[in-house]
Parts: structure tokens; sequence; C-alpha cells
């Protein structure tokens, strides 16, 4: 069973909330998402400007 997809603008505010001190099990907690999907998101989107 496959997940919900998100958006790169979603996946974007996740990282930034990330970057600005809320905890990673809170981001996913809230995105619903496992903390391995969002450092997948976090490595592929690195650099790419996604979090500014």
């Amino acid at each position: 069973m496959r997940g919900k997809r998100l958006t790169e603008e979603q996946i974007a505010f996740a990282l930034k909330q990330a970057e600005t001190g809320v905890s990673v099990t809170e981001v996913c907690r809230k995105m619903g998402v496992a903390e391995s999907t969002f450092y997948n998101w976090k490595r592929e989107f690195n650099g790419l400007g996604v979090s500014e």
C-alpha cells in the first residue's frame, strides 16, 4: 500500500521546520511520514534551494 504523496512545497516546509529547531520526530508526526522518509527528502533536496 502506497502512502500519500506530498508536494515539493510541503516537503520544503517540513525541511524548513527542522532547520528552525523543530525536532525531526515532531515534523514527521505532523506530516504523517516516517523519519527515514524525512532523511530521504533531506538527502534528495539538499542543495536544490527548496528550503530557502
